[in-house]
């Protein structure tokens, strides 16, 4: 398999989490592509018109995106452990990725908005208004840390992986001070082998 891949995309690491943990990590070639929002790539685009990474070519060759549904293939491979099969917990795990992906769109947005848009062109309620999204989440999340302790599925992976990009794209933001329930799963959570592999750099 083949994996259109940049190390500093929260849903590209999502995904190698999740392959990881699936032992699926030895199977996928990495092609590093750098994307943007205004610089598209043309090998990306070739087999995913929306030019974004993460893209997957799949074993049997057909392009597979975006970080969800290839997380859900690999899970399919690999045996169905990250995925919960069915009830209450697959509707938990899959709510719990939404919401993660969901802040960490909501944090590209305001990256994007203060360093690729034209200083001259900056909208601060645009700003403001997905760092509100960032700012509830990280609330409804400190709520909910204490069902996260214990449990390594596709909720608990798309959370820490949007936590990693806070920490690397807005080291200021100070996440912790006002999650502490959050911050104590985190740090351990972080430990993983599979997270610890996949750390951001750039």
């Amino acid at each position: 398999m083949k994996l259109y891949h940049s190390t500093t995309s929260p849903y590209v690491r999502k995904v190698m989490v999740t392959a990881i943990e699936l032992g699926l990590d030895g199977e996928i070639e990495k092609t590093a592509s750098p994307v943007s929002p205004t610089k598209r790539t043309a090998a990306v685009i070739a087999d995913n018109p929306l030019g974004q990474v993460p893209t997957l070519i799949g074993r049997d060759s057909t392009p597979i995106h975006d970080s969800r549904v290839i997380c859900e293939y690999l899970d399919a491979l690999g045996g169905g452990s990250v995925f919960p099969l069915a009830g209450p917990a697959r509707w938990r795990a899959l709510t719990e990725q939404s919401l993660a992906d969901g802040m960490t769109a909501a944090a590209l947005l305001v990256r994007y908005e203060t360093t690729a848009r034209p200083p001259e062109l900056l909208w601060g309620d645009w700003r403001d208004g997905h760092q509100d999204k960032i700012d509830k989440s990280l609330d409804r999340l400190e709520t909910m840390a204490p069902d996260l302790a214990g449990r390594v599925d596709i909720g608990t992976i798309a959370i820490g992986c949007a936590l990693g990009y806070l920490d690397f794209r807005f080291p200021d933001l100070d996440w912790r001070s006002g999650h502490p329930r959050l911050a104590a799963w985190y740090a351990d959570f972080v430990t993983r082998p599979s997270m610890a592999a996949t750390m951001p750099k750039g």
